[in-house]
Parts: C-alpha cells; sequence; structure tokens
C-alpha cells in the first residue's frame, strides 16, 4: 500500500536491469516534489503513474525532480515528463544527461585507452560501444539547476544536499534534520554494497577519478551526520548506518587484501586480477566487473601497498616489498 509517512512515499517501479526495482521518492513540500524518476520504459512509466494515484497525484502535480545521479534507473523516465519541469541534480549529471557527440566519442576513446593499461585482449575491444548500451533507457534533457554540498532545496524546506559521490559522479543525498531521512540514492544499500563505478575523467582533468576512495569517503561521511532512517534507491530501508557503513568497508578492505596477497605471489594485470575476483561472470558483466578490480587497486595503491609498472603497454600491479 503506497501512503504518506512525515511527508515522504516511496513508489517503486520496475528496471530492465539486474538490480531489479527502483525506488522514487515523493516529498510533500512547498513543491511537488519527486526525487529520481525510474527508467525510460512503458511498463515503469505506467506503474509510476498508477503509484502516483493511489497518493492521490498524477504526473501533472509534480512541480520539480530532484536527481540523486544520472544512472538510467534514475533518471531516464524523466523523457515521460514535460519538457519544462524543473529538473535538479548535481552538474555533473548533465554530460550524461544531455549527451554530445563529442562526451560519446570520449567516452570511447577512453575505455580503449583503458583497455590497453588494463592488458584486456584485443577481442574484447568490440564491446567498447555495447559499454553505453544502458543509454537506451536514459533521457535526454538537461538540468534546470545545479546542487552542490550544503545547498538548500527549493521549494523543500529542511532538506539539504550532502555530496556522496563513488557510485557516481554525480551523486548526492538528501538529509532532513529534524528527523534524520535520509534519500540516499544508491550510495548505501542494505543488500548489496553498490559498485564504485568507472567513468571518464572529469571536465577539465585528464585522470580518470578513482571512485573507490571516494565511496570510502562518502561512506565515512554518513557517520558524521544525525541519520535516523536512509531511504534507498533499491533495498530495504536502513536504520543500523554505522553498522552497515563499517561492515561494507571491512568487506571492501577484505576482498583488497585478497589481491595484495595475489600480488605478492606474482605481478598481474588489471584483466588479470578482475578473472580470478569475477571468474564467472567477467566476461558477461565486464564494465562492472573491471569497475570493481580497479577500486579494489586503486584501494591498495593509496594504502602504499603496491607499485605499478607502466612501462608496458598494460600496466603490471604488483606488491610492495616491505
Amino acid at each position: 500500500m503506497i501512503g504518506w509517512k512525515n511527508g515522504v512515499a516511496k513508489l517503486t517501479v520496475p528496471t530492465p536491469f539486474p538490480v531489479g526495482d527502483v525506488h522514487v521518492y515523493a516529498i510533500r513540500g512547498e513543491r511537488m516534489t519527486l526525487v529520481d524518476a525510474g527508467p525510460k520504459t512503458e511498463e515503469a512509466w505506467q506503474v509510476l503513474k498508477s503509484q502516483l494515484w493511489e497518493l492521490g497525484l498524477t504526473p501533472g502535480d509534480i512541480e520539480q525532480v530532484i536527481l540523486t545521479h544520472h544512472h538510467p534507473d534514475h533518471a531516464g523516465l524523466l523523457d515521460y515528463f514535460p519538457k519544462d519541469l524543473p529538473v535538479y541534480g548535481h552538474f555533473l549529471n548533465e554530460r550524461w544527461l544531455n549527451r554530445t557527440d563529442e562526451f560519446l566519442q570520449a567516452h570511447d576513446e577512453f575505455y580503449f585507452k583503458l583497455f590497453a593499461e588494463f592488458g584486456i585482449p584485443e577481442k574484447y575491444k568490440m564491446m567498447i560501444p555495447l559499454l553505453k548500451r544502458t543509454l537506451r533507457f536514459a533521457c535526454s534533457r538537461s538540468l534546470t539547476g545545479v546542487l552542490e554540498e550544503g545547498d538548500s532545496i527549493p521549494g523543500l524546506e529542511g532538506w539539504t544536499v550532502i555530496e556522496t559521490p563513488g557510485h557516481a559522479q554525480s551523486h548526492i543525498g538528501l538529509i532532513r534534520e529534524k528527523d534524520g531521512i535520509f534519500i540516499g540514492g544508491d550510495h548505501l544499500l542494505a543488500h548489496i554494497s553498490a559498485n564504485p563505478l568507472l567513468e571518464p575523467p572529469l571536465p577539465g582533468s585528464d585522470e580518470r577519478p578513482k571512485p573507490q576512495l571516494q565511496f570510502n569517503e562518502s561512506l565515512e561521511k554518513l557517520k558524521k551526520l544525525p541519520i535516523s532512517l536512509v531511504y534507498p534507491g533499491h533495498g530495504e530501508d536502513i536504520e543500523n548506518v554505522h553498522e552497515l557503513v563499517d561492515k561494507r568497508l571491512r568487506r571492501q578492505h577484505e576482498r583488497a587484501m585478497t589481491v595484495k596477497e595475489w600480488l605478492e605471489e606474482e605481478a598481474l594485470t588489471i584483466f588479470q586480477v578482475c578473472k580470478r575476483l569475477f571468474p564467472s561472470v567477467y566476461e558477461r558483466e565486464l564494465a562492472l566487473t573491471l569497475s570493481e578490480t580497479i577500486a579494489q587497486l586503486d584501494y591498495l595503491q593509496a594504502l602504499g601497498e603496491i607499485s605499478i609498472n607502466k612501462e608496458a603497454a598494460a600496466f603490471l600491479y604488483t606488491c610492495v616489498k616491505g
């Protein structure tokens, strides 16, 4: 049963992705607000309309949308709303929402370079254009305005923006300090650890982001906030925030230490590590598994545990001898 609780209503719509259903949130304020929208599918649109109807609303009653991040399962359905509907989010949403030919070309060039550095065999390069295939469920529009750390949200008195990059460079959460409600997108999920996804270099930079390091820092940030309840993008609501954050950080560290043990025995490329971490799925989910693999190596490098030999075309990672 869909209903309001402290001015917030959770709506759950289907996605075509392995993660399953996505939650979007209606908030009653000076403006009727929707946080995230769902993927661009007719099924998602029909379900969203049905659930809005249970709240006594129609899509025309939505006065603005706030995006936690740009991924298609959270933003794609914007194309079903009027073009003049105000949409707010972090400025790094824009290059994914309103994709230019220049950005799409730079995206592929980034991955061709990365595949060489990662030591990925030539036969897999044909998959690079397919890395964008989920964008068919994305929207095509621009932000009305941008939000950043500490901003108040127009039309939502009492809600504040918290930047939480890691899962996406554009990722934000929304906190209402009076009761500790946090709408967290995909930053903290109860049933799985969100993947720190690789993205091309940010505007004005030639270096790729290191999302695992960002993700860990963003998780630590949650422990400093007065959060009583997390409304996530997927799965169950979360009350034990500190405990779950510590669990996620501990599990990630343990996985990195496993990789370190392998590198104590021999130097490996990223692709070789990826195949060991994900032997049964690395081909089927190459983008996700590569993101998770480089995440562990970035983490180990930040700890000073490993070094990188960049003399060959494929970088070799090895453990630093104590």
